[in-house]
């Protein structure tokens, strides 16, 4: 391992990074999972109510700030773009499998249907969400992170966890829910699952640091997005 040295992203281009792929991995199979197992379930746990899936789905903002604290903007945002791809071809893959007419004898559609059969608008709902809500939470650190020279890590996961997670609960919430569960019910929910999220990420922030450093030091880099161009609508790096 090496000390990290600060650099600006621009240099990334053309150099081979030894980790990069397997947290982009690692970002993709938890955002997906996340997704399929608890997205729609509400759950109550000590008289509050919140979204099954809040208990894993934040882990994929840690590992958001992870890609944007060691490699950038850039890449972080292509990340997203993966995973954006990723939920579009899951929500499509889901629905021609359900659909698809169930053999005679065999009696498991139904729960099929209850996991994988999601509304259209639950769906979108969720994509939309997820690539706002990460963007806007890789925009806020990567931008924290020059105003702060990259001193105090903890005031760039924290802070860009209550912008980037509100941006995708104010989505979510109401545009997969609202109509389906009552006004108060969306907004109870929307918000508990807000603070849930923040309070998770401050709860992992050792986690957050020890991933960092050990990434920082393995790459010997440290990113500044100086140049950056921050444009949501680029794939590219």
């Amino acid at each position: 391992m090496h000390r990290p040295v600060h650099v600006d992203a621009s240099v990334l281009h053309g150099r081979q990074l030894r980790y990069y792929d397997v947290v982009m991995a690692a970002f993709v199979a938890i955002l997906l999972l996340s997704n399929v197992i608890g997205a729609a379930k509400l759950a109550t746990l000590g008289g509050f109510t919140f979204g099954a899936g809040i208990l894993f789905f934040p882990l994929g903002y840690v590992i958001g700030d992870v890609l944007t604290e060691v490699y950038g903007y850039a890449r972080a945002r292509r990340c997203i773009w993966v995973g954006f791809g990723a939920m579009v071809f899951m929500a499509f893959m889901s629905w021609v499998v359900v659909s698809l007419p169930p053999a005679d004898g065999w009696d498991g559609q139904g729960a099929y249907d209850a996991v994988f059969g999601q509304v259209p608008r639950i769906v979108l709902a969720s994509i939309l969400a997820f690539w706002a809500g990460e963007l806007t939470n890789s925009f806020v650190l990567a931008k924290m992170k020059i105003l702060t020279r990259g001193k105090y890590l903890w005031t760039r996961t924290i802070g860009s966890t209550i912008v980037g997670q509100g941006v995708d609960s104010l989505i979510f919430y109401p545009l997969a829910f609202l109509g389906i569960w009552t006004s108060e019910q969306v907004l109870l929910v929307m918000v508990t699952n807000w603070a849930l999220k923040v309070g998770w990420e401050i709860v992992l922030t050792p986690a957050t640091y020890f991933f960092v450093n050990l990434f920082k030091r393995g790459e010997g880099l440290d990113v500044f997005d100086e140049r950056t161009a921050f444009t949501p609508f680029k794939t590219g790096v």
